[in-house]
């Protein structure tokens, strides 16, 4: 009899890999002020995420180029009809963005 965990361990526990999608968590932070950007958005959106689909492709840009999830196609991950930001910047912050603001590209 096993004491403190299920018995299930004690007859041949085989861990499985994570399922596709699955990803490492940001421990050190490296992508949470894109994160952050996009919760406010949904936030103040009423949880709709239509108007925020750009902040979530900047947040995902972020995960992919610092190896914290493979990367993958957009169109993978229903983001391919979303407008280029640029947003993207290893060196600097990611700032707030209106989300009433248009492309406004030259």
């Amino acid at each position: 009899m096993s004491f403190g965990r299920p018995p299930s361990i004690s007859t041949g526990f085989k861990p499985t890999p994570p399922d596709r999608g699955s990803f490492p968590l940001d421990h050190f932070g490296e992508c949470k002020q894109y994160m952050q950007v996009y919760l406010d958005c949904l936030k103040e959106n009423g949880s709709n995420s239509t108007p925020c689909r750009h902040l979530n492709k900047d947040y995902l840009e972020c995960r992919m180029n610092r190896g914290l999830m493979d990367r993958d196609e957009w169109k993978n991950l229903g983001l391919q009809n979303v407008a280029e930001t640029n947003a993207y910047d290893t060196g600097n912050n990611p700032q707030p963005s209106s989300t009433s603001n248009s492309a406004g590209n030259t």
